[in-house]
């Protein structure tokens, strides 16, 4: 049986205790280490600001905290701890100190040094301005005095640093009409990045600048003293900006209301990348997700791609699946190597769904799609069967794509990957990611001259690491593969899948491939020899929680979704669906805390289903037997209905049929 955490997040280790602060009238979160959702009222300030050690592969090294002492007082704080971060080669300490002051002043400072010889790419505050703040005026001050008007990034930006936002030591908004939020900074040089491309809904202040070389080599011995500071400038105005607490107190319940309806994209899964073939339990079970298709990626330089071609077809025939075939490609060997491909397609003549083409990856060249291999797919992957789309686009991160001229004559969409783990790996982080979807899907539609957009696959963590410049370390039996995340089978892995998918309805994608189909990076846990590991205690045979979300919308396949919209997005998220003369609406909450939510526009006589810590651990053995046992009538008649939702519990709302 499961730990009540694991079936939460995935961990049994508790989540990070968040404490509310106040610096007269900016409300702040304190969490490990750092702030964030920096608040005036109604208006959110900044998203966070952190200290991260980043390695030569870009790897995050998180911190150990200890000696923290809190003084905190109803307008004002102060913080100090020691820290840590040691990983590898790496080892480097610090002590900081973390001020709010009753006019609404925020210092962040902190001092360290290198206690070994390493090598990093980062060493240094970060900061986050949220992405709402997309085509808002700012004002940056740069390190020689000079001050430029500009404005933050309305389409993603590619650009790095962001066009106005280099040289920095100081950045100004405004949030409200003559009220200005200053964020200054010392101990190095600070630019900023459009961190959308990546999937997270902010712009990113950080040092040192991506122009100057790196890895850099640290000494040991070697110390950085660095500071933030946050302070509100208000100026003279007729109306007079207000500076005073507005604590922004949220309704009792969470409310949530419907949004346009849109085609359902069509839902498929990635092939498992462990290799092993399907059990019947298992055939069975993923039918009943009424996939789309079956996803396999194939590496046209490795040989062992005809042996994996061959596998995927045989079980895209057990869940008689058509195959979305994914094709990595040598840029001058694109020719051969696709005339190749062609020919043992033409013998096992494979039911395909679509095309996915994309060079293979070097560091740093991240899988770019080319004009060269784009002509060569066309002219041997189109005659096959005219009627299959061909897709090019990027494997990886959308920032490899933003960066390139598509040949948009050779193709007919565009493709995409989605993970929310390039730069921050908490709940909260990974939820603010959905926020951020929806934009990249968009960008990438538009770079595409409006071609339909393919995401394929949707995945928790990375599938790989595209910025490498040294070796990885290996993974040890203590420490899980860096693709595989506990959460893929908790509650939390199966809201955020939710809304995941809320994002890709928002967006008009018109194809989505979720995860795998069987394993730890999968919708179920293997039927027959799963592996087993102590930070992945999950059931053999059993289903993740997840399973069901894709199993409750797969049944709506063909018809339509409304992205709902919710008062509070970081807590609850879902979405509706309709087809043929059903309905239903899906709901997840996102938090440790129970949630009280408004769903509008009920009307008549329901039935309500939940999953929760109530009923999870029976759902994951018995997948068959949740639509059986968790249902409950429900009626209302004021349009109105008021659910309560357990810690990380999805509800799914079914009209009743007259």
């Amino acid at each position: 049986m499961l730990s009540q955490n694991i079936l939460y997040y995935g961990k049994a280790e508790p989540l990070p205790e968040k404490v509310t602060l106040y610096a007269g009238p900016l409300s702040v979160l304190y969490e490990h280490g750092g702030l964030r959702s920096i608040r005036l009222g109604e208006h959110e300030i900044l998203r966070r600001i952190y200290m991260a050690v980043r390695d030569r592969n870009w790897g995050t090294v998180a911190p150990v905290i200890s000696n923290v002492t809190m003084q905190i007082e109803s307008d004002r704080f102060a913080i100090t701890f020691d820290a840590e971060n040691i990983q590898g080669e790496i080892d480097f300490t610090w002590h900081a100190v973390i001020r709010g002051e009753s006019d609404g002043t925020i210092l962040c400072s902190m001092e360290g040094g290198a206690r070994s010889d390493f090598w990093k790419n980062r060493i240094g505050f970060c900061v986050l301005h949220p992405a709402s703040l997309s085509g808002q005026a700012a004002v940056v001050e740069h390190t020689g005095g000079r001050r430029e008007h500009t404005r933050f990034a309305e389409d993603i930006s590619a650009d790095q640093p962001v066009n106005g936002f280099s040289d920095m030591r100081a950045i100004e908004h405004s949030p409200e009409p003559g009220l200005w939020a200053e964020v200054r900074f010392s101990g190095d040089v600070f630019e900023m990045e459009d961190q959308r491309l990546w999937t997270d809904a902010s712009y990113k202040t950080f040092c040192t600048p991506l122009s100057l070389p790196y890895p850099v080599q640290i000494r040991a011995g070697t110390r950085v003293i660095q500071s933030v500071l946050l302070r509100l400038r208000q100026e003279h105005a007729a109306q007079p900006a207000r500076i005073h607490r507005q604590a922004g107190i949220r309704p009792e319940a969470v409310r949530v209301t419907a949004g346009s309806w849109k085609p359902l994209p069509k839902v498929g899964l990635s092939m498992a990348s462990h290799g092993g073939p399907l059990s019947p339990r298992e055939v069975q079970r993923l039918r009943a997700l009424y996939l789309h298709h079956l996803r396999v990626e194939l590496k046209l330089p490795d040989p062992q791609y005809q042996r994996i071609l061959r596998q995927a077809v045989e079980q895209a025939e057990e869940l008689s699946l058509p195959v979305e075939v994914a094709v990595a490609v040598d840029q001058d060997l694109a020719d051969e190597q696709l005339a190749s491909f062609r020919e043992h397609l033409d013998i096992l003549r494979p039911h395909v769904s679509g095309w996915l083409v994309f060079p293979t990856l070097e560091p740093y060249a991240g899988g770019s799609p080319s004009e060269k291999i784009a002509r060569a797919a066309r002219q041997y992957l189109k005659p096959y069967d005219p009627r299959v789309p061909l897709a090019v686009g990027t494997n990886t991160d959308f920032i490899f794509l933003k960066r390139t001229r598509l040949p948009l004559e050779c193709m007919d969409r565009v493709c995409i990957t989605i993970n929310p783990q390039v730069h921050a790996f908490d709940n909260l982080s990974l939820i603010e990611t959905l926020e951020a979807q929806p934009m990249v899907v968009d960008s990438a539609r538009r770079l595409a001259g409006g071609l339909p957009v393919t995401v394929s696959p949707i995945t928790l963590k990375p599938r790989f690491n595209a910025y490498t410049t040294g070796s990885l370390e290996k993974p040890t039996a203590c420490v899980l593969p860096e693709q595989v995340d506990p959460r893929q089978m908790s509650l939390f892995g199966a809201g955020w899948t939710l809304g995941s998918l809320r994002a890709m309805v928002a967006a008009s994608a018109c194809s989505v491939t979720c995860y795998e189909t069987t394993g730890w990076l999968g919708v179920m846990e293997r039927d027959q020899n799963p592996l087993a590991h102590n930070q992945f205690p999950s059931t053999q045979g059993g289903v993740f929680p997840l399973f069901h979300v894709l199993a409750s919308i797969g049944e709506f396949a063909g018809g339509s979704a409304s992205p709902l919209v919710s008062s509070a997005p970081s807590q609850v998220s879902g979405m509706a669906l309709k087809a043929n003369d059903r309905e239903r609406t899906i709901l997840a909450n996102h938090t440790i805390d129970e949630q009280e939510v408004d769903l509008e526009g009920l009307e008549g006589s329901y039935l309500v289903y939940n999953l929760d810590e109530t009923n999870a651990g029976r759902a994951i053995l018995s997948p068959e037997q949740l639509w059986k046992e968790s249902s409950k009538p429900y009626h209302t008649e004021n349009k109105i209905g008021r659910f309560t939702l357990k810690p990380f519990g999805l509800l799914w709302i079914d009209k009743m049929r007259a």
